[in-house]
């Protein structure tokens, strides 16, 4: 079913007296607020009347409109064309009156206005204000970015159903043009489950697109292929020699580097040129990438939008990888899957992260035990931290931002990929309110000290916690807390062999029935088998660690992960920063689905910024973005520094930009992130100019 189809999971309106309008969505668990100079009385309007797809709309009248954020406003007429392209760097933009539609950018879910006379779009602050000619008609249309899968397609072990079952993948996407490209218009693919004969669900079928991947018929040509088969929408087809084939034309899939890398190379390259074709159409934006490019290749853009996917491709694959490289986005993960028929499962959601996917050579290494010396470098504690010799797995290095092991045993250096969390956390109910429960559990009193993450989380505009703490749980109080539905817990304490240990004794994970907490910080030595019960048994994602842990260390990343999650990254993503920021940040992984986020930023990604002085300017900022569930590869970024005008491609590096003192000043104030200066680690709310001046 998809993600929002009926009342209960719709995004919901209500007023908010005599200042606005809130729109909540609660299945993801996020809210934007509109506000006017007088009460608002809103009613239900026909979703129909938007130019694009929503779940729920409203109407009321107002005069102006305040949206508490710095956002973009793509405006167009009734046709779609695109009449104005606002951003808050303007100041101020009339709006013309074949204006008609206004759509909203970095917000938790998609907002579209609809407005009958607009007078123009201004920048207040550090909010955005539209105000209309008098009093007019508004509509706000929603649309909530929870995508479900359509349905569940049933395999055998024989490969040739796993290589159907890849074939119907792009089932899920709602376009075939180069649009598909924005994460929102791929739709989630049906699910993939193990059994007794192959079926299909009614509905799932695989659009028709001309593209095939001819395949030799084993699972490690088959695995790697999820997520190019699903953007494509390609029919995966057994033979000898892997190959594309798009209409008449034919692409070999063994270059330079082998199959997996050649595949991987097609996906990036086949996804940035869409994003580059893309600016011809729905979205004539100025786009940084496409300024870099195009002088460099022999595409007609204009010519090629709107073309069939082959076609497309055909004159994608023209340009040599080499020319493109530097201005492809950094891509955010990479998942190692052991290539077995346990783990078809879960290349839906892999492909729906349009993961860069790779088969380890020798899957039996997953669970074997690696000796002492070939985790040396691993553990650089003392040497009677006694590191754990077993179910730790070394994989290959990775170029991606995040790095994900599906199999047996504990990825070094990346994070453990289960389907069954994945598929837990798409299938969630909606949440019986909106507010964020947290809830911190210290159960040493040496330990106080961490305890102090309580007053990290929660200082969200538009966001609701409700944040707890406990000291000393017994096993029976720590078992109810675990089996009761809550956000996130935050476990500062002691894990050994037996289990977390507690005052009265040891709670077992392995024992518990079922546990509520969707996802978890295990701060512990030594955590990751209690972990992943936690996972097995209920929730969606966590963190954990494989060796012993110091306290200040522990206190260290705990509270680093407390500010990140509240900054809207993804666990994962959290994870991997903190791995930067510390040295033995590295014995920290997630289990589960590490692209669970506690919270949705304010910008759409998350962000992180790294400041020096400069030589033309103050200082110079390298900005870069981490993608989240809502806005993944293909996402458009615009950062509002000085007067500029061109949006860039995300995630990965933004780019470097020049600043005046006041105007990091005013980038600092815009949204929650990390900052770093000369080696040194801050926080964007709590760090101004002169602080940095004053700390170097």
């Amino acid at each position: 079913m998809n993600g929002a189809t009926d009342d209960t999971v719709r995004p919901r309106f209500e007023s908010l007296g005599e200042s606005g309008v809130l729109v909540d969505d609660p299945i993801d668990n996020v809210r934007f607020a509109f506000h006017s100079p007088s009460r608002i009385a809103p009613r239900a309007a026909d979703p129909d009347e938007f130019l694009f797809p929503v779940d729920a709309a409203v109407s009321f009248r107002t005069s102006a409109l305040t949206i508490p954020s710095l956002v973009n406003v793509i405006v167009r007429d009734r046709t779609g064309d695109i009449v104005a392209d606002y951003s808050p760097n303007d100041g101020e933009q009339r709006l013309p009156e074949a204006a008609h539609y206004l759509e909203l950018s970095s917000t938790p879910m998609k907002l579209y206005l609809v407005v009958e006379r607009g007078d123009a779009v201004r920048r207040a602050g550090d909010r955005v204000r539209v105000d209309l000619d008098g009093e007019e008609t508004v509509r706000i249309g929603a649309r909530s970015f929870h995508e479900g899968p359509a349905g569940t397609v049933t395999v055998t072990d024989d490969v040739r159903d796993a290589m159907d079952a890849v074939s119907l993948l792009g089932s899920a996407l709602k376009t075939t043009d180069c649009e598909r490209s924005f994460q929102t218009l791929r739709g989630h693919p049906p699910l993939v489950e193990r059994g007794e004969t192959f079926s299909v669900p009614d509905g799932v079928e695989r659009p028709a697109t001309d593209v095939r991947l001819v395949l030799p018929a084993d699972r490690g040509h088959v695995y790697p292929a999820a997520s190019l088969a699903y953007y494509l929408g390609a029919a995966v087809v057994p033979g000898t020699d892997p190959r594309l084939v798009a209409g008449d034309f034919e692409y070999a899939l063994d270059g330079p580097g082998g199959y997996e890398a050649t595949v991987n190379r097609v996906l990036r390259q086949v996804v940035f040129l869409d994003c580059l074709t893309r600016t011809e159409g729905y979205y004539a934006v100025d786009l940084h990438e496409r300024q870099q490019v195009e002088p460099l290749v022999d595409l007609d853009f204009a010519a090629l939008y709107g073309r069939p996917i082959a076609a497309q491709v055909r004159e994608y694959l023209s340009v040599p990888y080499e020319t493109l490289a530097p201005h492809v986005p950094e891509w955010p993960l990479t998942t190692d899957v052991v290539p077995v028929a346990d783990n078809v499962d879960v290349l839906p959601f892999v492909a729906r992260d349009l993961s860069l996917v790779r088969c380890p050579d020798e899957p039996s290494t997953a669970s074997s035990t690696s000796p002492p010396g070939a985790l040396a470098d691993f553990y650089r504690g003392p040497a009677d931290d006694d590191p754990p010799t077993e179910n730790v797995v070394r994989t290959d290095p990775v170029e991606t931002s995040g790095h994900a092991w599906v199999g047996d045993g504990y990825p070094l250096g990346g994070d453990k990929l289960t389907a069954d969390a994945c598929r837990r956390r798409v299938e969630r109910d909606v949440p019986d309110q909106s507010t964020i429960e947290i809830r911190v559990v210290c159960n040493d009193p040496a330990m106080k000290a961490e305890g102090v993450v309580n007053d990290l989380y929660g200082f969200r505009d538009l966001l609701e916690y409700d944040v707890d703490i406990d000291y000393g749980l017994a096993t029976d109080e720590l078992a109810d807390l675990l089996g009761t539905s809550f956000d996130f817990l935050h476990y500062i304490g002691h894990v050994d062999d037996e289990g977390i240990r507690c005052p009265d004794g040891v709670l077992d994970a392995r024992t518990l029935d079922d546990v509520g907490v969707e996802a978890f910080l295990l701060n512990a030595c030594r955590s990751y088998e209690q972990a992943a019960a936690l996972v097995e048994k209920g929730s969606y994602a966590g963190v954990a660690t494989l060796s012993d842990v110091s306290n200040d260390l522990a206190t260290e990343v705990g509270q680093i992960l407390a500010r990140l999650l509240n900054c809207g990254y993804t666990l994962r993503d959290a994870v991997a920063v903190a791995r930067d920021q510390v040295l033995t940040g590295y014995r920290y992984i997630t289990i589960g689905d590490g692209g669970v986020e506690l919270c949705q930023t304010n910008t759409g990604v998350a962000l992180r910024a790294a400041v020096e002085r400069g030589d033309a300017a103050d200082f110079e900022l390298e900005l870069r973005a981490y993608a989240t569930p809502g806005y993944g590869i293909g996402t458009m970024y615009l950062p509002y520094v000085g007067d500029l005008e061109r949006r860039y491609l995300s995630p990965g590096v933004i780019d470097t930009f020049g600043m005046s003192a006041d105007e990091l000043d005013d980038y600092l104030d815009i949204t929650l992130m990390p900052v770093e200066f000369e080696g040194d680690r801050y926080w964007s709310e709590e760090t101004s100019v002169d602080d940095l001046r004053a700390r170097r």
